[in-house]
Order: structure tokens, then sequence, then C-alpha cells
């Protein structure tokens, strides 16, 4: 075992503070990983308060996770020690069902085991990114480019994949008007990579306060949703709106927005539940739909897509000390547009 600095949630919304936790021994499939940053996601927040329900504590979040390779088991193949990686929404999976087998970890029949909040097939709590190390299984973790900085690729682990999972399932690219709703860790990327593969975006958000941002990042329409014109003036107008907006929606309002056939996807998750007129869906077949993250083979393909693109996420960075400010930060939508951690400062 090793003892490692980490920063934890001793309890339900209680402030993160400094602590030291256990990392299992290097087993024969093992990367030891030193991490270098990892960033917070609005998940993070939701689990360590137990806005999603009951959690464990005492709790290290963190699943968004790049580094570099210290240690290899005798028997991995894919890493060798120096290895730029990162690590994201799941460390293991049962392997073995129809899932699995076809590339989809994250919707393992079996259940998944999460980087954080969640029990190991050795009984163990999992304990993620905001600490110095981690011990995953190889065929948990995934390569960096070296296109891409480590600071701006920690994000992509699961805002990335998280927005890049759907686009691509939707086949969102040229001839496709997808709208992206919400600006913020996930829908700034969102923008991003659906403008990379070609599809015509539109941003639609609260306000225009972050309109000059949208337009760089790719989008070619910004639209405040506070407006009601905006519902009249692009009703039937998307084949894709992509919703990372963690609140409650009125969600027949934006289905309105859609055109026949079209879908929206939520990737964001709201602690309450929400409403829905089913004649919502019923007039013009459209589809109300949801998506997790990606498996670990698409989480590579979204890496070296993001390389090729020259892009990764737009991040501040803070030190371990600014933790329990940035998720206020986080929730008050102060943030352009990820926080990642040094975790040299842990």
């Amino acid at each position: 075992m090793t003892t490692v600095a980490a920063y934890a949630a001793p309890a339900a919304k209680a402030p993160l503070e400094r602590t030291s936790i256990e990392r299992r021994p290097v087993g024969e499939f093992d990367v030891l990983i030193d991490i270098k940053f990892a960033g917070i996601c609005h998940s993070d927040i939701h689990q360590a308060r137990e806005g999603w329900g009951e959690a464990i504590f005492p709790m290290v979040p963190g699943h968004e996770i790049a580094g570099v390779v210290s240690e290899v088991g005798p028997g991995v193949t894919k890493y060798t020690v120096g290895d730029r990686v990162g690590v994201g929404c799941l460390v293991d999976s049962c392997r073995e069902c129809d899932n699995c087998k076809a590339g989809l970890e994250q919707y393992c029949t079996g259940g998944n085991v999460g980087t954080y909040n969640a029990v190991g097939k050795d009984g163990e709590p999992t304990y993620g990114g905001y600490s110095e190390k981690i011990v995953v299984d190889e065929n948990f973790v995934v390569r960096i480019p070296d296109g891409l900085s480590l600071d701006e690729a920690a994000p992509l682990l699961c805002a990335g994949i998280t927005t890049y999972s759907p686009l691509k399932h939707w086949n969102a690219g040229p001839g496709k008007k997808v709208a992206i709703l919400g600006m913020g860790g996930l829908g700034h990327m969102g923008v991003k990579i659906a403008h990379a593969l070609g599809a015509e975006v539109t941003v639609l958000s609260q306000s225009l306060r972050k309109k000059d941002d949208g337009l760089k990042l790719g989008a070619d329409h910004y639209y405040a949703t506070s407006d009601e014109a905006t519902f009249k003036e692009l009703a039937g107008t998307f084949d894709l709106i992509l919703s990372t907006v963690s609140a409650p929606l009125n969600l027949d309002a934006y289905l309105s927005l859609l055109k026949t056939d079209g879908a929206f996807v939520n990737v964001g998750a709201p602690e309450e539940p929400v409403k829905l007129n089913l004649f919502s869906v019923i007039g013009g077949r459209k589809t109300l739909a949801g998506s997790g993250i990606g498996g670990i083979q698409e989480t590579q393909e979204m890496l070296d897509f993001c390389a090729e693109h020259g892009f990764g996420a737009e991040i501040e960075l803070i030190s371990a000390s600014e933790i329990n400010e940035a998720y206020e930060r986080v929730l008050a939508s102060d943030v352009r547009y990820r926080f990642v951690i040094d975790t040299a400062t842990i």
C-alpha cells in the first residue's frame, strides 16, 4: 500500500480538506499514475453534497485525471513508465456483459466501478483524482496524445467524452443543425467538438453574457433562452439539441425547437425530476434521450480527435487550497470554463 495526500469531503456537504489515503499495491495489470492535473466536474459537487443520493464518505472526488505513468505491473503491455495518460469516470467494469464486449463499459449491465464514490472489486471504496497518485487497471487508462497539454486534456476525460459520445451517436456533422444548451464546462466542449465535426452550431444560453466566447469557440449562432422570442424564432430548427444543463428545464419548450425526427439529448443530470407533456414528442416523431460518458475505446478516439483538431478544454488552473471556493464558483456559473487542480499543490 502507498499513502498519498488527497483532498476529501469528510461528510455530505462538508468542505473538502487535506488528508491522506491508501492506494493499493501495483498488481499484475495495474498502472501507477503520478497525477499532474485533476478537473473539477459539476458531478463532483453533486456527489460530495449527496445531490444524487446516498454517497460514500470520506470522498475524494475527481474523474478528470491527467498524469504520467510511474510504475507498471509485470503483465502490463499497453503502457510504460513515462507515458502521458488519463483516467476518466470508470476504473473497472464486469468486462463480460454484451455492453462491455461492445466497448460500452459505461453501460455495463454487471455494474461498472466509478473512479470515486464507488466500491471496487476488492470491496474497498474508490478514491478519485484530487490526490497525488492513483492505481488503475491498464484497460481503464487512456493515452494522452502529445499534441495536448496535460492541464487542458484533464477535463476531456469527462466533459470531452460526455459531449463527444452523443454528438457522434446522433450523427452531428455537415448538413446538421446542432444546438448546445448551456455554455459551461460541458457546453463549451460541446461547441468545440460539434464545430470540429462540421455541424452548424447554435448555443442556447440563459443570457448573451458569453456570446463572444461561444462564437470564438466555434458557434455559428448564439441565442438567449431568457428571451421568449428565441423560442418563436427557432421553432422546428434543430436536428439535435444537446442539453448540458443540470437544472430542471421546460422540456416542452425545448422540444418545440426540434425538426421532425429531431433528438433532444440530456447529458446534464438535474437532481429533481422533470415534467413532460408527451404530445411534445408525439408531434414530430421526436426523441427525448440521455447519454452517459463513453467507453474506453471511444474516450481514446475523442482524445485523438481533439489533438488532431488542436484543442483541449478552456481552463482556469487553481491550487488545491482553492477547491471549496471553486465549488461555489461552479454553482454560480463563474468559471470559464473548467477549473483544473494543479495536484502539485495538494
